[in-house]
């Protein structure tokens, strides 16, 4: 019995680690090891993991850009553009084209027009939008700011695995439809979940006081994700893989301007 439990441990700790990998290829640019045994299936809920990665690696950047005497809108705007180049711009180009979609009056050709790899005059201002949101939000918190990167990035990805679990997905030969056949429920919710509230619960470890800000934090992030997911299901009545993206950035920005005022 003891041997088989181990084994079986040794099995899914196994398990774990090739989807976590697995998800860190698919939803970033970071150099993975050519010959890592990669299983696509199940990364969804994994992500909010790869965000707090993502929010960890930019937090260490922007604090060796602050000791180099970087201004700090200079820092801010370099991070926002690291942020992209660590995602290789994946959830922006979903959250532009989900924008083209939207713009057009006729609802029978929203995800036609989606579909186009083409970026429209609302693709592109979405993008100059949310690009502007982030810097100005991250101008205006000057302490906390690995906090506010990694808890902004850890939330805009729950967000999408809520999308992925609450909402039907809209093309069945889509490229994220893989992300709803395999999304297991509760375990992929609660995973995610459950390392927010640790990392929003931080606070709490330097002084009790700070319950305020991470009942906030905890609402707040919580609130927004879920609302995102909910608005575009509401315009589109369901999902694809451009609004998850546009999910993960939209929560991402609206995330750190609610910082900004706690």
């Amino acid at each position: 019995m003891h041997k088989f439990s181990l084994r079986r441990l040794v099995r899914q700790s196994a398990q774990f680690w090739s989807i976590l990998i697995s998800a860190v290829t698919f939803y970033t640019c970071i150099p993975i090891p050519a010959g890592w045994n990669l299983e696509f299936r199940g990364i969804a809920g994994a992500a909010p993991l790869v965000g707090l990665l993502i929010g960890g690696i930019l937090a260490i950047i922007d604090f060796g850009l602050q000791h180099l005497g970087l201004p700090l809108l200079t820092r801010s705007a370099l991070i926002v553009v690291l942020w992209l180049a660590l995602t290789g711009g994946l959830h922006l180009d979903g959250a532009m084209d989900t924008a083209d979609g939207l713009a057009t009056q006729n609802p029978h050709r929203r995800l036609e027009v989606m579909a186009d790899s083409a970026t429209g005059a609302f693709g592109a201002m979405t993008a100059t939008a949310i690009i502007v949101l982030k810097i100005c939000a991250l101008v205006n918190l000057n302490s906390y700011r690995w906090f506010a990167l990694m808890s902004a990035a850890g939330w805009g990805r729950w967000g999408q695995v809520m999308a992925i679990a609450l909402y039907p997905y809209l093309k069945p030969r889509g490229k994220g439809a893989f992300h709803k056949q395999s999304m297991r429920i509760p375990q992929d919710i609660l995973l995610g979940l459950l390392m927010l509230l640790g990392l929003c619960g931080l606070p709490l470890l330097s002084e009790i006081s700070q319950w305020r800000l991470s009942l906030a934090m905890v609402i707040g992030g919580g609130a927004i994700a879920l609302l995102t997911g909910a608005w575009f299901n509401r315009q589109l009545g369901g999902h694809t893989g451009d609004t998850y993206g546009a999910v993960v950035e939209w929560t991402e920005a609206l995330f750190l301007c609610l910082l900004t005022s706690i």
